[in-house]
């Protein structure tokens, strides 16, 4: 069956129906929802029930690229400052060192068990170095796993930002093959060029987007979202035009957003949601139907040795090396070894071989496929058993609660307080955005003229207004009074 403009939705909605419906399975027998993606893909593939025929590469990697900023985008807005501080260094340390020894090591043992020369194998090294992030916590959220001390946010962090050191491996180690003229050193450059150029303007977009949000007064929430994609797009293809680092650029400019005040910002944040979701199933759905089954028999030898060699040698060398400079316990950097899921990221980043057209494009394409499922099938159904096995996991009775249960428990202990803005008072005429709000405390009402209005970050604070505060503790509520320079005139009441 051949792609067309009049089938296409048809056959879309149908396969992105039986994904979330095949997703669902996930959650019940621990499979990750990426492997049953590429499935459903697969089968409706070529080779598969479905007989769809797709074979475009440079389509396969458009969409890549527009789906990993979605899901770059997303994660670096569920990424709290406040959980990554304590371990942004063996985060950062895990993303660059963790992913150029991994690739290397990869890469050095391609070139000696395979004809590949050294920087086929390099290429090949660098396009499976970066991890999945939606698979490792798809099945952590599935079992209930919870993490001791500081496991969960440090995996968050680095799985959310290996892709654009892999990327940048990729294209240097791409480059190399196809002008083998060139040093390996000629990389250099181009690696400072794309971290600093990437890493400034990420930032920059980011409080260059946070001014944008907050000052366009526009008439309908549902315009907010799509005002952020627009900036999340501004960001990577203005970074790449430059000969920045682009999904460095926008994980960046979304870690900076998702711990600012903004307009809307839960609509934000739940569109973003939802459109990460959807591009991992289109990203994986066509990722399966550009696959050949019967194309990736004949190197299931060599995949299988690929496999073997980065879970059990490479990523542990690149894992204890990359976390040399901390204090932790070698059990925890065990299970960090561990949880290195391969997934769509290297897929994806094995077209651009592809499209340059180099002699072993498509078996490392297919080799590739083949490690990545591999990986997922073996790392991804242990992960519980692994965290309890290295004795990482929490017990039951102490596994961290989800933000709904801290919600109901918390809710019946919040402290309230009611704040009246005094005549002529600095915050008066300030939107309730730019008020630099403590996070932990919440403005749930104010009364105006006897009135109760529910506020958004839009609503301007006049004189007499008398604001409900709902606090998590004593000491936030000190920083509400703080923050307005008013004594605090009671103890308040605790909401029940």
């Amino acid at each position: 069956m051949d792609l067309t403009s009049e089938n296409i939705i048809l056959i879309g909605s149908l396969l992105l129906f039986i994904s979330i419906l095949a997703g669902k399975t996930s959650f019940k027998f621990g499979v990750p929802t990426l492997l049953l993606f590429l499935g459903v893909g697969v089968i409706a593939g070529a080779e598969g029930i479905g007989k769809i025929q797709f074979e475009n590469p440079h389509l396969t990697q458009f969409i890549g690229i527009i789906a990993l900023n979605f899901i770059l985008f997303s994660g670096g807005l569920d990424t709290s400052w406040k959980s990554i501080k304590p371990v942004v260094w063996q985060g950062v340390s895990l993303s660059t060192l963790g992913v150029l020894f991994t690739a290397t090591g990869v890469g050095t043992f391609v070139w000696l068990v395979t004809d590949f020369s050294i920087y086929e194998g390099l290429l090949l090294g660098a396009i499976v170095s970066s991890t999945d992030a939606a698979a490792v916590f798809s099945i952590l959220r599935s079992k209930n796993i919870a993490l001791k001390t500081n496991l969960r946010p440090t995996l968050e962090l680095e799985s959310g930002s290996n892709d654009p050191m892999a990327y940048f491996l990729t294209i240097a180690f791409l480059g190399l093959v196809v002008h083998q003229d060139q040093s390996l050193l000629s990389i250099i450059p181009l690696f400072l060029q794309q971290i600093l150029i990437g890493g400034f303007l990420g930032f920059l977009f980011g409080k260059i987007s946070k001014m944008i949000i907050n000052r366009i007064k526009m008439d309908f929430e549902g315009l907010y979202p799509v005002l952020a994609i627009a900036l999340m797009f501004l960001t990577f293809s203005a970074t790449d035009t430059l000969g920045g680092n682009g999904f460095l650029a926008v994980y960046l400019c979304a870690v900076f957003l998702g711990n600012q005040n903004l307009i809307h910002k839960k609509a934000i944040m739940r569109m973003f949601d939802g459109l990460a979701w959807l591009m991992q199933i289109v990203l994986f759905l066509t990722l399966g139907l550009l696959v050949n089954p019967s194309q990736i028999f004949p190197v299931m030898g060599i995949g299988l040795l690929v496999s073997t060699f980065l879970i059990l040698v490479a990523r542990p060398i690149g894992v204890l090396i990359s976390l040399s400079f901390f204090k932790m316990k070698m059990r925890r950097r065990w299970y960090i070894s561990w949880v290195g899921l391969r997934g769509a990221v290297p897929i994806v980043f094995a077209t651009y071989p592809l499209i340059a057209g180099i002699e072993k494009a498509g078996m490392i394409f297919n080799i590739v496929f083949f490690v990545s499922v591999l990986s997922v099938i073996i790392q991804g159904t242990t992960l519980s058993a692994v965290a309890k096995w290295l004795h990482v996991s929490l017990p039951s009775q102490a596994k961290q609660r989800s933000p709904v249960d801290a919600f109901l428990e918390d809710s019946a202990k919040s402290l309230m307080r009611e704040i009246t803005i005094p005549e002529g008072h600095n915050s008066t005429g300030k939107r309730i955005v730019d008020l630099e709000f403590p996070k932990k405390a919440i403005i749930a009402m104010i009364m105006r003229e006897g009135k109760f209005i529910t506020p958004t970050g839009m609503t301007t604070l006049e004189d007499q207004d008398t604001l409900v505060i709902l606090s998590e503790d004593s000491e936030t509520v000190k920083d509400v009074y703080t923050q307005f320079g008013l004594p605090d005139e009671g103890e308040g009441n605790t909401h029940s």
